[in-house]
């Protein structure tokens, strides 16, 4: 039977007692951890969300009636215990924060009974990630989830803190909102008003932020929800957290100075790292070249070396082929791994196929300086020991090649360095490697829609000195765009802002969209421009993926309190369900069944 607590009230929390309070009376409720009968005297370990504390049950000191209910008690019943604070009378537990002292229990009630739980509440659990989330409310107790969900807390209230001295103003923007598709798909929110018209959830609060600057509030922002129906991985969600500004009168310098502040204090403050300060910036087309990702693990080297020159006269068609086709070569050098066996190998070419290559050429320098290579008949001994000359590879050395367009080389071997890099367990998750990446390329060719798109979005301003390519090589001009990277992850990205008129037109017009379609899908923003927007420029950071790297996570799932799984479905709940058929009818919804749902009912 649960008991109530009328005329208790809780005066710490379990590691809010230590030995100060030896000898004093305290009250104290949670769960049980664990309780252990050894006859006579009953040990149970009572946890909150602070940690453990022991708890003694003696006949003597809280009588028969207590002692008896101590008999009852299971993991996970949730209790109060009146007692005094002594001194552990065995030995003391080094690895628990209250391990000094224990509580002897006068007065105990159980609030509430509880079955068998489906697993062991308890931290680093072994069992399937199905299964706790489907038992969520469960999981959450477990202290590793717990210590995230807090730290997750301290370090939203130490960015507001910061942002608030520098001036921002915390500002709520709307959840339903005109559907602007550019970039990932909408969800849509139907109206029941206006049948026939849908609402659609912001997957960022942008246009309603450079608003906010054309209002002149100055500086804006929100730790904000946004919303993208697409695919998931690891560090993806349908929902998800942004920490979201935005900044009136400043170039990409003043952007950055801010947020450099910003993350020094919340790193320092939440988990005691020192971020040296100023950020090392790298361009993207260097962050290519040497790394072939836009978000550069810089944790290890094995650095691509492009090899272009080196073997434009050899006899390997592969790479001849290539660099005839306007492609390039590159090369990483995996040191020391030169006696990799050819199942590994064969390994690595498998997984570089996934990423779009035709194979991988390989090369070991053996001890003895005699090469063993997939290509080496087809080049000459001088010109072996060129290529290995310019990948820097010495007696031991595993060098690895890619050869293709530039975007598929890119591709293949930024993703075969990160691959060796986790086999070869070079990747410290206590290591903390900040970069600035910048100088993006305003404008990618999109081969589906046989145009040029925006990597980032439409309202990003060229640099001044490309202004001039925009008509005639539109590829090349560079945006003030930049992103901040941690260990291999883009935590957040912005840009300045477009604020003049004529360059907005000539994107709009790049982009290939004509005036009407602009003013349909961006109509608003527009016409606030045209009474007077300052120049302004922002930054968003993926919130869920900043304390994913901050608390060694291996997943946002961990630090998210009721996440979703791959297909987007929230096993607890069973979201998305189907749902009463007058909602449907008063949105003017009908829903209409597959063949496949037709053919299993018949």
């Amino acid at each position: 039977m649960a008991e109530s607590m009328k005329g208790l009230h809780r005066s710490h929390r379990c590691t809010e007692v230590s030995t100060a309070n030896i000898g004093e009376t305290v009250t104290v409720m949670g769960w049980v951890q664990k309780s252990r009968n050894k006859g006579g005297i009953i040990f149970v370990d009572l946890r909150d969300r602070s940690g453990l504390l022991q708890l003694i049950f003696e006949e003597a000191d809280c009588g028969a009636e207590n002692f008896a209910k101590a008999e009852k008690l299971r993991s996970e019943f949730v209790i109060a215990a009146v007692g005094k604070v002594e001194a552990r009378s065995g030995a003391v537990n080094e690895n628990l924060a209250t391990g000094a002292i224990e509580i002897r229990v006068k007065e105990l009630r159980i609030l509430s009974e509880a079955q068998t739980p489906p697993f062991p509440v308890e931290a680093d659990s072994k069992t399937k990630e199905e299964i706790r989330l489907k038992y969520r409310f469960l999981d959450l107790r477990r202290p590793d989830i717990q210590n995230k969900l807090m730290l997750r807390s301290q370090v939203a209230a130490k960015v507001r803190s910061v942002l608030t001295e520098e001036g921002f103003l915390e500002i709520e923007t709307p959840i339903l909102i005109k559907s602007t598709p550019e970039g990932a798909r909408d969800y849509l929110v139907p109206s029941r008003v206006h049948q026939g018209k849908f609402y659609a959830l912001p997957q960022s609060p942008q246009l309603f932020k450079q608003l906010l600057m054309c209002s002149g509030y100055d500086r804006y922002y929100q730790i904000a929800k946004c919303f993208r129906d697409e695919d998931l991985r690891a560090d993806r969600q349908p929902e998800f957290t942004q920490i979201d500004m935005e900044m009136s009168f400043v170039d990409v310098d003043d952007v950055i100075a801010v947020n450099e502040k910003l993350i020094a204090k919340v790193f320092k403050d939440a988990i005691g790292v020192d971020v040296p300060l100023p950020i090392p910036r790298m361009t993207w087309q260097e962050a290519m070249d040497r790394f072939g990702s836009d978000k550069p693990d810089t944790r290890f080297g094995m650095e691509l070396k492009d090899v272009s020159e080196i073997v434009k006269d050899c006899g390997f068609g592969v790479f001849t082929g290539a660099l005839e086709n306007g492609g390039s070569v590159r090369g990483i050098n995996a040191e020391g791994q030169g006696h990799m066996p050819r199942k590994k190998i064969d390994a690595l070419v498998e997984f570089a196929k996934g990423f779009g290559a035709k194979g991988l050429a390989y090369l070991s320098v053996n001890e003895d300086g005699t090469y063993k290579s997939s290509f080496a008949k087809f080049m000459t001994e001088e010109q072996l020991k060129a290529l290995v000359d310019a990948m820097g590879g010495k007696p031991g050395d595993l060098l690895l090649f890619a050869a293709d367009k530039n975007k598929v080389v890119w591709d293949v071997l930024g993703n075969l360095r990160l691959e060796l890099a986790r086999n070869l367990g070079l990747l410290d998750k206590n290591q903390f490697n900040f970069l600035w990446v910048t100088e993006f390329p305003l404008l990618e060719w999109s081969e589906e829609q046989n145009r040029f798109v925006a990597m980032h979005h439409p309202f990003t301003m060229p640099m001044d000195e490309d202004l001039d390519k925009i008509d005639t090589d539109p590829g090349a001009v560079r945006a003030k765009a930049y992103d901040i990277v941690l260990n291999g992850t883009e935590l957040g990205g912005g840009s300045v802002r477009i604020h003049q008129a004529d360059i907005q037109e000539k994107m709009f017009e790049v982009l290939g969209f004509t005036k009407e379609q602009a003013q349909e899908r961006f109509g608003f923003l527009l016409d606030a421009f045209k009474y007077g927007v300052p120049p302004h420029a922002g930054l968003a950071y993926g919130f869920d993926r900043l304390m994913m790297l901050m608390t060694g996570a291996d997943s946002i799932r961990e630090v998210i309190a009721f996440p979703k799984v791959k297909d987007a479905s929230d096993l607890m709940t069973n979201a998305p369900d189907v749902v009463d058929p007058v909602q449907l009818e008063e949105l003017g919804i009908a829903v209409v069944k597959t063949e496949e749902e037709t053919t299993e009912e018949a």
